[in-house]
Parts: structure tokens; C-alpha cells; sequence
């Protein structure tokens, strides 16, 4: 482990890490890629999720840097907006911006 990955581990344990949140509409999921020490480092690092995605034939891509504490890294939605365990879409804590 590099000191740009222990850097940013440690700033995911406070909520102050970037993260990569990728949301598609086929299928109804939500991915996190992190953490990151920067929004720049993230937005650099997008383009490869999104390719892995699209050659999974994933539709309906959207893509956002924020700095957030995600507590799943992938959220698979039912036909009710709603994850495998009951959880609504909102299954972040301390988002900041």
C-alpha cells in the first residue's frame, strides 16, 4: 500500500474521500469506485468504470464525482427502488457536496 492509498482510506473513514457514484438504468443499479484524495483523481479514473460497464451491455449511464461515505459499494434496486435488503436509494451517510 502506497501513501496515495493509505491518504485516502484515511480521508473515506471521515466522509471526506471522492468517489466515482455510476448509476445505470439497466440493470436498476448503483456502483461506487473509490476512494479517492481528489475530485480530479476520480473524474481522471471514470472513463474506465464506464467502459467496463458498457462492455457489460449496461444502458442508461450517469456518472457523478462526489465526496461521500458510501455504505455499499454496489446497490442492486428491485422494480421497487429498492436494494435486495429493503434499503431505499439514499444508502449513503455523510455526503458533502
Amino acid at each position: 500500500m502506497n501513501i496515495q492509498d493509505i491518504w485516502s482510506s484515511a480521508l473515506h473513514l471521515v466522509g471526506q474521500a471522492w468517489w466515482v457514484e455510476i448509476t445505470t438504468e439497466r440493470p436498476h443499479c448503483t456502483y461506487y469506485f473509490g476512494p479517492f484524495a481528489t475530485a480530479v483523481e476520480a473524474d481522471a479514473s471514470k472513463s474506465g468504470y464506464v467502459e467496463d460497464l458498457e462492455a457489460e451491455s449496461a444502458q442508461g449511464i450517469q456518472i457523478a464525482i462526489k465526496r461521500c461515505k458510501p455504505v455499499q459499494i454496489t446497490i442492486d434496486y428491485d422494480a421497487n427502488g429498492q436494494d435486495a435488503y429493503g434499503s431505499s436509494r439514499t444508502s449513503m451517510s455523510g455526503q458533502f457536496g
